[in-house]
């Protein structure tokens, strides 16, 4: 009993000259549509549409035993012989199940189930196309062998020649004497010769065996065997490898990492690397996503850091660091989060650190915590920890821990009357045995703070008023004065503003522009607070939305004195056609009627009646530029007390990018530049850059200088970068990487320069490489 049925028609359709499978799919990129041209650069030349290919009919199943399925034949012409074979000439299809293939003959043999095919033979099945001179095709599981063939993988964007090819399955091919590359038809950057390639769809890999690598069609390295993926799917294997080198005591390195996609949900990378003068040294990190959130775990470890041991004698060189961030939501208002940072000393961080989120801080964080949030009701609970790492900060002056904070904040309306009760619970612990006097305090907070106020508001503007209690109890231990004690402030607040509009026109566009002026009183009397440790309390920045802070400290251990009232204007530019706000000034001052006395450490007191001027603008005269100027001015003094101005432009592709930022501090003697840039040199070659100077003390506290070759089958970057250290030393640090399209990974060099510049990965994703679905020619262009 045959496996296969056969169905045959003659047709009266002309052949057609064979090409290679690349050039049948490849587009011009003239030719393209618009909504492609916009995804494909045009220095790629064009891209691969594939056509659509004729569903398969419910015919197609399997039949009989085996995988066997109906062989659909059609040609001009077509003769039976008595021996049971079937000679076709003249336009040959061919389709059974997935697979579809063309000729000008073919021959196929009833009893055996062969089919030869020859002349111009194309195939087509599950985004692969072949072309070669002979096929032979068996009707049992839906083999192919071609030799002498060329290839195409639409999913892969690989394309490449093979000595033979077989199709052993729907999902699964065998390419012999193979050469492959990503690029364009025509151009061979680069391309990978291989003895045998195997290629399995239904895993999205290929491996390959004796491996050249050519550049030009210069071999240039040799391996015995690669694993890459052939589909846009997470897979297992190694990224692209980085190599650099930092005076800061990391010397030369290369990593090599590694990725493991071990499941759907949960994937690791795993990056070793050499270090000239320290050894090898790995980093881990793993990414888990539960029905709840996600995980993320990240590990660095070195057994032996030979240059550490030597300038450190005596500490072991066993060295570590460990970061773990996770963000769950368990649903019903319930959410909880964990970030903790830990290092084995001190230097870990400007040492070894490369992939690790752990930045070169003063302190690291060590936080967990659970939420509950509902309409008029918030809760949290959280421990907070710190490693302090850096050794210059004195005992007394580094965080607390709160081992617990719990806080409990209540409110309802009726009205437009409102109630509200914030409540705070801390336990404050830090070592103390070297500590004396306040410094050495630690024990319990408690924080209540009930509020009813009174609010309306309308189209007119808005008033709102409130009266506040600030209640703190406090039980501390290692103190010389009473362990227990209280503080209560009371407050008052009276928030007023109006709304005035206006429309207009400039040319053809239609804008609204808005006046609203703002008034702010509170009040709150003085109380002795010198006695009170502080834990965690600092004085708010002074900025224009502080005008309308109800205290000018962050923190419990501090309630300040209020006697103030606050004068504010607004004026905003909206764009009615585009939606969207053109521009904002603001511009405010406090007016105080009594001296501000309460004192953090010395600082928050004043004599002064009025505040510095604090103001605001926004530009956003284009959807590719806006300007954001922050600053106070001193009247009396006729002096800028701090500023802050940043300045954005970019073109809509982004390939050029220009920002510009200038901060002052009179009070701290702060004031820096810092530039940065993305310059198209040409449609391939781009220029990126940054400088930060220090103004102040005239000299470069940062620069980054880098280069970058993207073409559509490989990607080179080439960066140095220039950074201040914590012993205020400049490090210098160079990175290269060489990326080969089509082989998957990410690396360094290309992160470096993603963090240093505001928008730079904005590039990549205003233009993502187009789907296959999107690729794929209309119906109407169907391949029969």
């Amino acid at each position: 009993m045959l496996a296969a049925s056969i169905t045959l028609a003659c047709v009266s359709a002309q052949a057609q000259e064979p090409r290679s499978a690349a050039a049948i799919d490849w587009v011009e990129w003239e030719q393209l549509p618009p909504e492609l041209q916009e995804k494909v650069p045009a220095y790629c030349g064009g891209a691969y549409r594939p056509p659509a290919l004729e569903s398969s009919s419910a015919d197609d199943a399997p039949v009989g035993e085996g995988d066997g399925r109906p062989v659909h034949i059609t040609s001009r012409e077509a003769r039976y012989r008595m021996d049971e074979t079937l000679d076709l000439s003249g336009d040959v299809r061919v389709r059974q199940g997935e697979l579809r293939a063309r000729s000008d003959r073919a021959q196929y043999n009833q009893s055996s189930g062969m089919l030869n095919l020859s002349g111009g033979v194309v195939s087509r099945a599950n985004g692969v196309l072949l072309t070669g001179n002979e096929a032979e095709a068996s009707d049992e599981g839906g083999s192919l062998t071609l030799n002498t063939a060329r290839f195409l993988l639409h999913d892969a964007h690989m394309r490449g020649s093979a000595g033979r090819i077989k199709r052993t399955g729907e999902e699964a091919m065998r390419i012999d004497q193979a050469v492959m590359t990503t690029c364009q038809p025509g151009r061979n950057d680069w391309s990978l010769a291989a003895s045998g390639v195997d290629l399995d769809q239904a895993s999205g890999f290929g491996t390959a065996r004796n491996v050249r690598l050519r550049v030009k069609d210069v071999p240039v390295m040799y391996v015995p065997w690669i694993r890459f993926p052939i589909d846009d799917r997470r897979h297992t294997g190694f990224l692209y490898p980085t190599f650099g080198s930092s005076n800061a005591g990391s010397g030369l390195f290369l990593a090599t990492p590694f990725y493991m996609n071990l499941a759907p949900h949960y994937d690791a990378t795993y990056t070793p690397q050499y270090i000239h003068g320290r050894g090898y040294f790995s980093e881990l990190e793993t990414r888990y996503l539960s029905r709840f959130g996600q995980t993320d775990v990240q590990l660095g470890f070195i057994d032996s850091d030979s240059e550490f041991e030597s300038e450190n004698p005596g500490m072991d060189g066993k060295r570590w660091g460990l970061d773990v961030t996770s963000d769950a939501d368990f649903g019903g208002g319930w959410r909880g989060d964990l970030d903790y940072a830990a290092v084995s000393d001190d230097d870990y961080s400007s040492d070894l650190n490369r992939t690790l989120d752990i930045q070169q801080n003063t302190h690291l964080r060590r936080d967990g915590r659970i939420r509950y949030s509902q309409p008029g009701v918030n809760f949290s609970a959280a421990l907070r920890g710190f490693q302090t790492i850096d050794p210059a900060i004195p005992e007394g002056r580094r965080p607390y821990n709160q081992l617990p904070r719990v806080q409990l904040d209540l409110s309802t309306s009726s009205g437009n009357w409102y109630a509200a009760q914030d409540t705070e619970y801390n336990h404050f612990w830090r070592e103390n045995r070297n500590l004396q006097g306040m410094d050495a305090a630690v024990g319990h907070r408690l924080r209540t703070r009930p509020e009813v106020g009174w609010q309306l508001r309308g189209l007119p503007g808005f008033v709102s008023t409130s009266v506040m209690l600030d209640h703190t109890q406090y039980e501390l231990d290692d103190i010389e004065r009473d362990e227990r004690f209280s503080r209560s402030v009371p407050f008052a607040d009276v928030d007023a503003g109006l709304y005035f509009d206006r429309f207009f026109d400039v040319g053809d566009s239609f804008y609204n522009q808005t006046l609203e002026p703002r008034l702010y009183y509170v009040y709150s009397p003085e109380r002795e607070q010198d006695g009170i440790p502080v834990f965690d309390t600092r004085l708010n920045s002074f900025n224009f939305n502080q005008l309308f802070a109800r205290d000018r400290f962050v923190g419990g251990d501090r309630v300040g004195d209020n006697n103030r009232l606050t004068t504010a204007l607004t004026s905003r530019v909206y764009d009615m056609d585009a939606g969207i706000e053109r521009a904002r000034v603001s511009l405010g001052q406090i007016h105080r009627f009594d001296d501000e006395e309460v004192a953090l450490n010395g600082a928050g007191t004043t004599e002064e009646r009025r505040s510095p001027y604090a103001g605001e603008l926004v530009l956003r005269p284009l959807e590719t530029m806006d300007l954001r100027v922050t600053g106070q001015w001193d009247a009396d003094e006729r002096e800028t007390v701090r500023g802050r101005s940043q300045f954005r432009f970019h073109t809509s592709d982004y390939r050029y990018l220009f920002n510009a930022g200038h901060t002052y501090d009179a009070d701290t003697d702060l004031e820096q530049s810092d530039v940065s840039t993305v310059l198209a040199l040409g449609e391939q070659t781009s220029l990126i850059g940054r400088w930060l100077y220090d103004m102040e003390n005239r000299e470069t506290a940062g620069t980054l200088l880098g280069l970058e070759y993207s073409s559509c089958c490989w990607n080179l970057q080439l960066v140095a970068q220039r950074y201040r250290t914590r012993d205020e030393g400049l490090d210098t640090r160079f990175l290269f990487q060489i990326q080969l399209l089509g082989l998957g990974g990410s690396g360094d060099a290309q992160d470096t320069a993603r963090d240093a510049i505001p928008g730079f990965d904005q590039r990549t994703a205003i233009r993502e490489r187009p789907t296959p679905e999107q690729l794929r020619r209309p119906a109407q262009e169907r391949w029969p």
